[in-house]
Order: structure tokens, then sequence, then C-alpha cells
């Protein structure tokens, strides 16, 4: 029996002793990423990850990092106040980063009147349904394409009739905000690629319901331009088109009360402005 115990014993302690002392959590580290451009609502960030970065997160949103530590963020118009920016190295460790999103001033407008009922049909709802599957489908593509590196460009000068953001609210009941911004145009009028990008949708022969004629270009990293109401497109889905590249013409088609350019912009879900990210219209635009 002591034999029994003694052997117990003995092989207790070559387990104690076999066991890894235990490590402390790894407490992440703040770093510094090198961003360029203000962290806003509705706006983007260009940015470089630390060397060494093996996975990059904006909050849970995986953010793809290049070769040379090259990324790109960007802010829902509701974005929250505050993100948290985080790289995990080869090593195990994390640095992290808290970045103080500003918020937005958006030209709300309050009508006195009930917000008029949907006046949707099953039959209209048919004809939507595949063509929001085909936007979503656009949007889920990966390409090569490298504009987002880019100074974005106007796809069509003019008057701005239409700011991104702007919202009606009926009797306090919000409408949907322009996810937009509208440039006045007469039709005909050529419309060019803000930075270069691959076509992932162009509903040249069949108008959408509300878009009309929708050309969608990815310019990778997530972020994607959609111009709506085209009279003509001149591209083709799989097309690698260059900045300033003629992609179509300025029309009315869809759900349109008259001729516009109607510019949208999204990284990954996160609805975006176009005009942070072209900046300031040139004089005589």
């Amino acid at each position: 029996m002591k034999g029994v115990l003694a052997g117990l014993m003995l092989a207790t302690a070559a387990a104690t002793v076999a066991q890894p002392p235990t490590q402390p959590p790894m407490t992440p580290i703040r770093a510094d990423f090198r961003l360029a451009g203000q962290a806003i609502q509705g706006g983007a960030l260009l940015g470089t990850a630390p060397a060494g970065t093996v996975m990059l997160q904006l909050d849970d949103q995986p953010v793809p990092v290049e070769a040379d530590g090259g990324f790109l963020i960007a802010f829902d118009r509701d974005a929250a106040p505050a993100a948290r920016l985080s790289a995990r190295m080869a090593d195990g460790r994390t640095m992290e980063q808290t970045l103080t999103v500003a918020p937005r001033d958006w030209r709300i407008e309050r009508i006195n009147a009930p917000m008029r009922p949907s006046s949707s049909t099953e039959a209209f709802l048919a004809l939507r349904k595949p063509e929001l599957e085909a936007i979503a489908a656009a949007r889920a593509m990966v390409t090569d394409a490298q504009g987002w590196r880019q100074h974005f460009i106007w796809p069509r000068t003019g008057r701005i009739s239409g700011l991104f953001g702007s919202q009606r609210i009926y009797q306090g009941t919000p409408g949907a905000y322009h996810g937009g911004v509208d440039v006045a145009a007469a039709t005909g009028q050529p419309v060019i690629a803000p930075a270069d990008g691959v076509v992932i949708l162009a509903a040249a022969d069949r108008p959408f319901t509300l878009e009309g004629h929708l050309l969608m270009i990815d310019h990778g990293h997530g972020l994607n331009s959609a111009f709506l109401h085209l009279s003509r497109i001149d591209v083709k889905p799989g097309d690698h088109v260059t900045q300033g590249q003629r992609i179509g013409a300025v029309g009315a088609t869809g759900r349109a009360t008259g001729p516009h350019l109607h510019w949208g912009m999204k990284w990954n879900d996160a609805r975006i402005d176009p005009l942070l990210i072209a900046g300031p219209m040139q004089a005589g635009g």
C-alpha cells in the first residue's frame, strides 16, 4: 500500500513539474497608426499598419492590409462617436488605438404631415427582389482594384442639387436619408470614373426600377461607387477602368424627377459621403 501511495505522489509531482508556468494575458499596446484624413461620420481614412501586422480590425470589421501596410477604413453616416482600431502582430501582441469620430450636422427637414404610405405592390416587389440581389452580389465581389489609394475626382461637375445624409422627418417619423450626392446636369453629358476600378454591375440593357441604368465600380478594399439614373453605360462587368475614363452619360432613368447624376459610395456596409472623398468641386465646374 505504501508503495502505491508513493507511486501516486511521484506521478502527481511529475505532472505538476511538467505543467508550463501560467503566462499573464498580454495587455494591448497603444499604437499610433499612421492615418491620413479625418475620422468623421461619412468619411474615410487611409492608413499604414505597424510593421508585422497579421490582422487588422476596425471594431469587429476585418480590414485588409497590403504588403506595404496600406489600408482603408471608413465611417457610416450614423457611426458611433468612437471606434477601435486594433492590429494583431505575428508574435501575438495586439496594438490598439481609439479613434474619435466627429459628428456631422445633417440637413434635416421637418415636415408637419404624416409620411405617405409605401406604394409598393406585389408586382413591384417581384421586380425589385432580383435587382437587390444583383446589387448585393456585386458589392460582395473582391477585385484587384487599387483606386482606393488615389485622390478621387468628381465623375461629373455641376450644381450640387442633393446632399449626402439629408433627411426628412414626418411628424417625428424619419424617412430614409439621401444616400449619395446629386449633381444637376443635362441628359447625355459624360460621366467619368472618379478613380481606378473594376466594373461590378452594369444595368445597361434593362434599367432597374429605382436606380434606372445603374453602374457600379469597385475601387478595392471594400470601397465602391454607384452611379444612378444614367442614360447610357459605356463599360461592361469585368472591365478595368482608369480615373477620368468615360463610363456613361447623365440621364433620368428609374425613379428620377429630372436629369442628374446620383453618386453613392459604400465601404463594406457603411454608406459614406462622396463629397468628403472627392473634396470641394473645382470652381467653374
